[in-house]
């Protein structure tokens, strides 16, 4: 399972968490009750199944559910009275909250068709690569954008084989996409106007079927 929710990527595959592009540490128990909210959400699951899932056949005390749950609300700096990905239901258990999307694990072995996209800014490609993508102000960012308003870790395109989905990494400013401000994943489509700060950049997408045949030049005398 790999999934995107606000600026973490979330991998069981590989067994990380990622903060944008940083690795997060998760002890074993806070992981495995991590990915089973993951799995299940929206739905709210029971203490019970937690600790049968978490702890299986070892007896632990509430208590102890208490500190794995605020040890993951730590690292996703979510807090407990207005949470964004950790809900409480008292009595009952907890669910995973917010917005949240599944990314694929791995590139088709084979394909039917090739998938290229890039953003486009003052005449330069940006080309993105399958998986996240990074925009922001930071040198080390997948692609780099220098401008006004533009904030370290900006937003985050999640590219696979069938689309590309931007998100925005909690920015000061917003990220919009035609004019409107991002409020959760948006999937963008060819020529989508990806506004960051004072920074504008298009959103291209190719594609083999849907590429225009090369037109025959005849030239004098041929």
């Amino acid at each position: 399972m790999r999934v995107a929710f606000g600026r973490f990527t979330f991998d069981t595959e590989t067994r990380e968490l990622l903060d944008a592009d940083a690795r997060v540490h998760l002890s074993p128990k806070a992981f495995a009750l991590l990915t089973l909210l993951l799995e299940r959400r929206p739905t709210v699951v029971s203490k019970r199944e937690i600790h049968d899932h978490v702890w299986q056949d070892t007896f632990v005390s509430e208590a102890s559910l208490s500190v794995v749950i605020a040890e993951i609300r730590q690292v996703l700096g979510d807090d407990s009275r207005q949470a964004s990905f950790i809900r409480t239901v008292h009595r009952i258990g907890y669910a995973f909250s917010g917005p949240a999307q599944d990314l694929a694990a791995v590139r088709p072995t084979h394909r039917t068709e090739e998938r290229l996209c890039w953003l486009v800014r003052n005449d330069r490609a940006y080309p993105l690569t399958p998986g996240p993508n990074i925009v922001g102000r930071d040198p080390r960012s997948d692609v780099w954008v220098e401008a006004s308003g533009v904030s370290r870790r900006h937003a985050r395109l999640d590219v696979d084989a069938e689309s590309t989905t931007i998100v925005d990494l909690e920015s000061s400013n917003g990220t919009f996409v035609g004019g409107q401000r991002l409020t959760g994943p948006r999937r963008l489509a060819d020529g989508d106007v990806v506004e960051l700060g004072a920074a504008s950049l298009t959103f291209r997408a190719w594609a083999d079927a849907r590429a225009a045949r090369t037109e025959r030049v005849v030239r004098p005398g041929s």
